[in-house]
């Protein structure tokens, strides 16, 4: 057996990406991706922060994370789009069909990245990386990096290597010229505090970390130096793991743009919260057993109550009820301005154990399902609820569902 051969495919700007290419197909004349553009949240209700950019965004210091407002500073003709995380979830899954006729072996890492195991195939494995990228290209409209090596963490490292539309190799004879000049930061599970960290003692390179004795490494960092210490040297050897790696919760907040004062606005807001977590649920064919809510007042006070159901659900409904029973329970009257809630303890919906002392809910199941389907097809605002009209508050509240749907960025490849 030969040396592992190791793709990671990462889509180029991976939002903004999908919102050009979307809007292209149905008639729009400007290429996002070509234009100084952002895809980011409503500053004016505090979500506003850049999700993705073009690369001519780049180039006027725009960065991802970076607030909505600073960034139209920097470039004030700059077309800020708002996100559709049920598009991008279709965007992905597309990508992994693609991926699926050059390989059983993939491991879905985030919505837009993916490792595909080629090892022990005849074909040689640098065309195949280039027959997978223009395949892309050519029938889904959006552009890969993708980075080849023998294990998971140097195929990505390489990946990361000039974009867009590029493939990079990164094997091990190539890790003393490609990967060891670059600086600290650039090495995989390395963070603005570990970084300083390693700034102070003297290690401003990879290579420098890759020289540094193992032993003192771990008297500084621990069992974390280790394993930085290891991608420094280009050992890894994590399998590709087919499939998502499971999920243990589902959760959603939001920081409302006024102050909630009253009990009905915060069920309102409590039940947009559900309309979100009970979508993500039933797209990932999972039901929770565990339901907590948190909410923040004005003085950043927060605090928490949770309940364990007799009964498995991802029914909106039944995850509002006991939401709003959470949170009448902890409410003490004052002014609100953030509300939080999770579905924990996450099962297949396949089995699960019945109780006898608590009615399901197949009735408003089949009606989430339907409603779901509608939402999918014709948007999320196309079925909403009629106590959100006039409300001021949006009647489906929720975070990043399409990436918390997929593992997110973490230190396990």
């Amino acid at each position: 057996m030969g040396e592992r051969i190791i793709f990671h495919i990462d889509v180029n700007s991976a939002y903004l990406s999908w919102e050009a290419v979307y809007r292209l197909q149905h008639g729009s004349c400007i290429d996002l991706r070509l234009i100084p553009s952002i895809v980011g949240g409503d500053q004016e209700k505090r979500h506003g922060i850049v999700l993705a950019k073009s690369i001519p965004a780049k180039k006027h210091g725009i960065i991802t994370g970076e607030s909505v407002h600073s960034a139209k500073e920097k470039c004030p003709e700059l077309v800020s789009v708002p996100p559709n995380y049920p598009r991008y979830v279709l965007a992905s899954d597309s990508m992994i069909k693609v991926l699926e006729k050059y390989s059983p072996h993939i491991q879905r890492y985030s919505i837009d990245e993916a490792f595909l195991d080629y090892s022990n195939r005849e074909e040689n494995h640098m065309e195949v990386a280039i027959k997978i990228k223009e395949e892309i290209k050519n029938s889904l409209g959006f552009t890969v990096n993708i980075g080849i090596g023998p294990n998971k963490l140097l195929a990505k490292m390489a990946s990361d290597f000039s974009k867009p539309d590029k493939i990079h190799t990164l094997y091990h004879h190539e890790i003393k010229d490609k990967m060891h000049p670059l600086p600290i930061r650039d090495l995989f599970m390395v963070g603005s505090r570990t970084e300083k960290k390693l700034q102070s003692r003297g290690i401003f390179t990879i290579e420098d970390l890759a020289q540094v004795d193992r032993n003192y490494i771990h008297s500084c960092l621990k069992k974390p130096g280790l394993v930085i210490w290891e991608y420094a040297n280009g050992i890894e050897d994590s399998p590709v793991k087919n499939g998502l790696t499971p999920l243990k919760s589902v959760g959603n907040s939001t920081t409302m743009p006024f102050d909630v004062e009253t009990k009905d606005e915060a069920h309102k807001v409590l039940l947009a919260i559900s309309e979100m977590i009970g979508l993500r649920a039933r797209d990932l064919d999972m039901c929770g057993e565990v339901i907590s809510v948190s909410i923040k007042n004005q003085l950043f006070f927060s605090y928490s109550h949770q309940r364990k159901l007799l009964i498995p659900t991802s029914c909106t409904n039944a995850i509002y009820r006991v939401a709003r029973s959470l949170f009448d329970e902890m409410w003490q009257g004052e002014p609100l301005r953030h509300f939080s809630i999770n579905l924990s303890q996450l099962v297949s919906n396949d089995f699960f154990q019945l109780s006898i002392l608590e009615s399901s809910n197949k009735k408003e199941e089949l009606l989430d399902k339907t409603i779901d389907t509608i939402r999918l097809k014709y948007g999320q605002n196309s079925v909403i609820r009629s106590c959100f009209l006039y409300s001021g508050i949006d009647p489906i509240i929720g975070g990043v569902v399409a990436e918390e749907s997929y593992p997110m960025m973490s230190s396990i490849l």
